[in-house]
């Protein structure tokens, strides 16, 4: 059973390396669908890969994935063995923020990858991975809460390069990844989380 889910998510990822579903195909140099364990209880969600990733075909492998390992290695958490992806697979042009059609282009594979990993934790990595969940809330004042979204338990947090950008944010990303620890142990429980019924269409995006 095993094998035949990782098999099915190697297919999704080689879809994603020819994807032409939107015009980020052109510029792309690489596709990052994603890399970790089948069996990884936690997965990463970041925005969108960068030059560094684009160039190498791997998620957060620049500045910010070496701040990410860092992170992981101070809570005991093996990066090998949690899945790292992104909301989108190819990098936008100059690294801006990703937009909405291209969020949809992508959000199958997305949907996909879960589905198959079956994480007990999905670690969102900055406000428009969080949105996939949590479309009207605000980054700063959800991060570190765990969530319980139907099966599937959210947990928030600013982007490692946040951090770089802002030093004062690093004591915060640090508390939130302690916590993350916390939650994988079973020390902290999450919330149960019901979205408002104007949020069920944004969660598409």
């Amino acid at each position: 059973m095993q094998t035949d889910r990782k098999e099915a998510l190697e297919r999704i990822h080689d879809e994603v390396r020819r994807c032409t579903k939107c015009p980020l195909h052109r510029g792309r140099t690489h596709a990052v669908p994603g890399t970790g364990p089948i069996e990884a209880d936690i997965m990463f969600i970041g925005e969108a890969p960068g030059f560094h990733e684009d160039q190498q075909g791997i998620p957060f492998v620049g500045a910010a994935g070496q701040f990410l390992s860092q992170l992981l290695e101070q809570v005991g958490i093996d990066r090998q063995r949690v899945f790292i992806t992104n909301v989108i697979k190819c990098r936008p042009p100059g690294n801006r923020d990703p937009q909405n059609e291209e969020v949809l282009a992508c959000k199958d594979y997305l949907d996909q990858q879960i589905a198959l990993i079956q994480p007990k934790i999905i670690v969102t990595l900055g406000r428009h991975s969080m949105a996939r969940a949590f479309p009207n809330e605000k980054i700063s004042l959800v991060h570190g809460q765990a969530r319980q979204v139907g099966d599937l338990v959210y947990f928030p947090m600013f982007h490692p390069a946040a951090a770089l950008h802002r030093p004062t944010l690093r004591p915060t990303v640090e508390a939130d990844f302690t916590r993350l620890r916390e939650l994988l142990d079973g020390k902290i429980k999450p919330d149960v989380y019901e979205a408002p019924p104007e949020a069920e269409q944004l969660s598409l995006f």
